[in-house]
């Protein structure tokens, strides 16, 4: 069916290489697998279908669709171009036929196509983790879709866009013993880290890897609106399962660094505040900062918090907002975007917290209602 295509299509455009030297690299594995256990179309029969594939040499995808098969078989082509033809396809049964040395012929009503393929044998193979090299121990952790999602989201964005730094680049996970995942990412100004429970395979066997930023993404985009569980698995490589969906990933290669170092453990100074009102104070303030110059002064007092900005070339501001500390007064400079970027991925209506050391003391941004995410700004 055309929808069950598309889906299985789309999900496969991000982790398809655009841009790649090796022209098969852009293009879609589909084979087709031909059940026996029904009448002549074989329709019925569990291993009916076809297997969708695509990688990038870093990133494989794979997924199962449904259709009624009437032969085995493999071909590849263009993943982008076949979407678009599919997507625009009227709302009817969508058909494949490998057409001889180098063409697929696809067609729907009254629409017929012929598309250029190449040799499924040269088409890398896409390794689950769980299939990776049998002298690695397999570990693997399920929770639900939603809390594997929330985990990506509030950690990815703090992980260093520059790939020159591999180890910053993707986000950092480890099993604890108390059952939970742990994930971490920081770019070296900022730091994220949330713990979610999980069903863990011996926390204690657990190897401590880096996953890579466009896999994680990949894995967000896969995790979308869905429900039920997911699965995760290490093995030489990493791999995500999700309903007819495997995702499988490279581990980032080096250390993360030592990211306990960085918590702070003092508290001399706890200002708390509505969520909404630190965010919408910001927003505003941050037009009037460049892309250079982030920079906002936050002094809280007793009952008021005052957020100040002060870009020379475009003129300064100043936002006012209620609190309950009433401690001593305390001036702080931070980059208000990395604030904004972590108020951004908390819930709404949260009431927020920011703890200090000192004036010159990294700042932990926490949540009441959500011990479990922590967020350290330089």
């Amino acid at each position: 069916e055309k929808d069950d295509l598309l889906r299985c299509l789309y999900l496969v455009q991000g982790v398809v290489e655009k841009r790649s030297s090796l022209p098969i690299l852009a293009h879609v594995l589909i084979e087709s697998t031909h059940g026996n256990t029904s009448g002549e179309g074989g329709e019925g029969g569990e291993e009916n279908g076809l297997s969708i594939g695509a990688t990038d040499l870093e990133i494989g995808i794979r997924q199962n669709c449904k259709a009624s098969v009437k032969k085995s078989g493999s071909i590849t082509t263009d993943a982008r171009r076949l979407y678009e033809i599919v997507r625009e396809l009227p709302p009817e049964n969508v058909f494949l036929r490998s057409a001889g040395s180098g063409w697929i012929e696809v067609s729907s009503g009254k629409s017929r196509f012929r598309m250029a393929s190449l040799d499924p044998k040269e088409f890398p193979a896409i390794t689950p983790a769980r299939e990776a090299a049998e002298g690695d121990k397999l570990s693997t952790a399920s929770c639900p879709s939603e809390i594997f999602r929330e985990m990506i989201e509030k950690t990815l964005f703090a992980a260093s866009p520059d790939e020159t730094r591999l180890n910053l680049s993707g986000v950092y996970v480890e099993a604890l013993d108390s059952g939970k995942i742990r994930m971490v990412s920081s770019d070296g100004h900022r730091l994220a880290l949330i713990e979610r429970e999980a069903t863990v395979s011996d926390p204690s066997a657990w190897p401590k890897v880096i996953l890579p930023r466009k896999g994680l993404l990949e894995a967000r985009k896969l995790l979308e609106r869905s429900e039920g569980v997911a699965s995760f698995s290490l093995r030489g490589t990493a791999g995500l399962q999700k309903d007819t969906t495997e995702l499988s990933m490279r581990l980032v290669e080096g250390e993360f660094p030592d990211y306990q170092q960085i918590l702070p453990t003092e508290h001399n100074f706890i200002i708390p505040c509505v969520r909404e009102d630190l965010l919408s104070a910001l927003r505003r303030l941050l037009i009037l900062t460049t892309e250079r110059s982030r920079g906002i002064k936050l002094q809280a007092e007793k009952g008021r918090i005052e957020i100040s900005v002060n870009t020379p070339d475009l003129g300064e501001g100043v936002e006012e907002i209620p609190t309950e500390y009433a401690g001593e007064s305390i001036a702080v400079g931070f980059n208000g975007r990395y604030i904004l970027d972590a108020l951004s991925v908390m819930g709404e209506g949260q009431q927020v917290s920011l703890s200090l050391k000192d004036e010159v003391s990294p700042g932990l941004l926490k949540m009441a209602e959500d011990p479990d995410f922590s967020y350290v700004i330089m």
